[in-house]
C-alpha cells in the first residue's frame, strides 16, 4: 500500500474525514522512512484530487464529500450553517491547543453542546462550569467568553472570542470588564476582519485593554495547532 494509499483508508475509517492532528495520530508512519511524515502526510492531502478541504487543518474524501458535508450539516451556499460549523470548529481547536498544553478549559453553557466535528465542545474541555475565581459581577460578565484557559489555581491565562461574523466591539466589552487579570486576551477571526479590529481597538474607549488584546487569524491559528500535532506525533516516535 502507497503512503497516499494508507492516508486514504485512514481518512475513510475515521468518517471520511480528519484534521491533520487526527491524521498524525492515526496513520501508521512507521516504514514511511522518513523524519518528518507528519509533512509527508500535508503534501499528500493538500496536492491529490482524492482529498477537499472543508476548513483550514480539516479535510476529507472527494468520493465521500456529500457525505461529510451532511455529518457536519453545513450546506453548500448556505451562510448560516457554515457561520455555525466555522464558529464551533475554532472554538475546539482553542480547547485542543489548551488541553495540550494542560491549560483547564471552559466553554460558555450555551455552547457546551455545539459540535467540534463528531463531538460535543463539552465532551472535550475539561470544566464543566466555570471555577469561581473572582466576584460573581466579573465571573458573570465571563461566562459568555467563548473559551477561557485557567492555570492550575483556577486563574484565567487566557481569554478567546471567536468573530466570524458578530460584531467586535461586544468581545472587547467583555475584554474591558476583565482587564485587571494578568491574562491576554485574544480576537480570533478571518484575516479579511484585521483591518476592523485595528480601528475599533483603536478607539479611546479600549485604550487601557489596547496592549493586552491581540487578533488571531484562523489560518495561523491551525497552524499552531498543527505544529503542536506535530511535536505530539514525534514525540512518540
Amino acid at each position: 500500500m502507497t503512503q497516499k494509499q494508507q492516508v486514504i483508508e485512514t481518512m475513510r475509517s475515521n468518517g471520511g474525514y480528519a484534521t491533520f492532528h487526527q491524521l498524525n495520530h492515526l496513520v501508521d508512519v512507521s516504514s514511511w522512512g522518513t523524519n518528518t511524515p507528519q509533512a509527508s502526510i500535508r503534501r499528500i492531502v493538500q496536492v491529490n484530487e482524492e482529498f477537499f478541504k472543508i476548513k483550514p487543518g480539516l479535510w476529507a474524501l472527494s468520493e465521500l464529500k456529500d457525505e461529510v458535508l451532511r455529518k457536519f450539516n453545513i450546506q453548500e451556499n448556505n451562510k448560516k450553517s457554515d457561520d455555525q460549523f466555522t464558529h464551533s470548529y475554532y472554538q475546539g481547536i482553542i480547547v485542543e491547543l489548551g488541553n495540550m498544553h494542560s491549560f483547564k478549559t471552559y466553554v460558555p453553557n450555551q455552547d457546551k453542546n455545539k459540535k467540534f466535528l463528531e463531538r460535543r465542545l463539552f465532551e472535550i474541555t475539561t470544566e464543566s462550569e466555570l471555577p469561581n475565581f473572582s466576584y460573581d459581577s466579573i465571573t458573570n460578565r465571563a461566562r459568555t467568553v467563548d473559551v477561557i484557559w485557567f492555570n492550575n489555581r483556577n486563574m484565567p491565562f487566557r481569554f478567546y472570542e471567536v468573530e466570524h461574523s458578530t460584531n467586535i466591539s461586544n468581545s472587547l466589552d467583555k475584554f474591558y470588564e476583565l482587564q485587571d487579570f494578568r491574562a491576554d486576551f485574544y480576537i480570533v477571526a478571518d484575516e479579511s476582519r484585521r483591518n476592523q479590529f485595528n480601528d475599533i481597538i483603536s478607539r479611546t474607549i479600549y485604550r487601557d485593554i489596547a496592549p493586552y488584546v491581540k487578533f488571531f487569524n484562523y489560518e495561523n491559528l491551525v497552524k499552531q495547532y498543527e505544529r503542536e500535532s506535530d511535536l505530539q506525533a514525534i514525540e512518540r516516535l
